[in-house]
């Protein structure tokens, strides 16, 4: 039987929603519990990922899977673990959640976002489950949408120095209230105050391999290119903003300071091995800032070729 739509969609999306499955096969379905907290996950191929993130999240009765037409068992795995599955065709990140905002149909008022290889903590788990259960009072100016840090793994340990530490994300958030922007690490407009979590979720992004890693950072870095080319072109950067008390908005300021570096991958290890203390990680944290550099070496390369192309020069 053919699940009916939930609303009329855009020609360029189809979603499927699916009735969760009972676990009549041994597998382990989402538990019937009173947390009030929907989850969101984004895939594309991510059967080496997902079960552990819908293990973790296994105390939402409201799992929701966004998938980008996987072709290995992503979905029979988000069924599995009776998520309910939507598809829709990836264009960029910023449009892909907005239509999840606006497309499905979630049991609760609040929503957890989560990329299949992440793992949300019970620490964590509980803190969203005691903020969803507060009725705030009336005219109390109450967070819309909360950030949180999270742990970011890379050769078996935490890489607390170069990776950055700590980094703020907004994850969880009431759909109606946020709204994203930019092609790739979209950024927030949120309508209302936003809070910051104390917990954290685990990050576990080379978990699909090296290989995986640098497909994905292949194709970001286009993304990225292009934003670059726009920040410049508009010139709305000012020093000033590197000060600013919001830690989202100095990392804002810190990257749009890096469109304008020169040696902007250099920039990057420096920054990340030296200031932020990387070397401390190991022989890890040399690794993963050599990554970053080359991955800005890819957006500094895509950088000269829109430029090149836009004034019909060979590359």
């Amino acid at each position: 039987m053919t699940a009916p739509l939930a609303r009329s969609l855009p020609a360029q999306a189809v979603a499927r929603p699916d009735t969760p499955q009972a676990a009549g096969d041994g597998t382990h379905a989402v538990p019937c519990q009173t947390a009030r907290v929907s989850v969101l996950i984004l895939t594309l191929n991510e059967e080496k990922n997902l079960a552990r993130c819908l293990e973790s999240v296994s105390w939402s009765d409201d799992v929701v899977v966004l998938d980008s037409y996987s072709t290995d068992q992503t979905l029979e795995i988000a069924r599995r673990h009776g998520a309910r599955v939507f598809q829709r065709k990836f264009d960029n990140w910023s449009a892909h959640q907005n239509w999840a905002n606006e497309n499905i149909d979630f049991k609760h008022k609040w929503v957890y976002y989560s990329d299949a290889d992440e793992v949300v903590s019970p620490e964590l788990a509980a803190e969203l489950r005691e903020i969803a259960d507060q009725v705030p009072a009336d005219g109390s100016s109450a967070p819309v949408a909360y950030r949180v840090r999270y742990k970011n793994y890379f050769l078996g340990k935490w890489i607390r120095f170069a990776g950055g530490y700590p980094i703020w994300v907004l994850r969880f958030f009431q759909p109606d209230k946020v709204r994203w922007e930019r092609l790739v690490n979209p950024a927030p407009v949120v309508d209302g105050s936003v809070g910051f979590l104390r917990h954290h979720f685990l990050h576990y992004s080379f978990n699909k391999g090296f290989d995986a890693w640098f497909d994905k950072h292949n194709k970001y870095s286009m993304g990225e290119a292009l934003e670059t080319i726009r920040s410049l072109d508009e010139d709305k950067f000012r020093f000033s903003s590197l000060l600013a008390s919001d830690p989202p908005a100095r990392r804002r300021a810190l990257k749009e300071l890096s469109f304008r570096l020169p040696m902007r991958p250099v920039a990057r290890f420096l920054y990340l091995y030296l200031l932020k203390f990387g070397f401390i990680d190991g022989k890890a944290g040399f690794h993963y800032c050599v990554l970053v550099s080359i991955y800005e070496y890819m957006v500094v390369l895509k950088v000269q070729e829109q430029r090149r192309r836009a004034m019909q020069l060979p590359l």
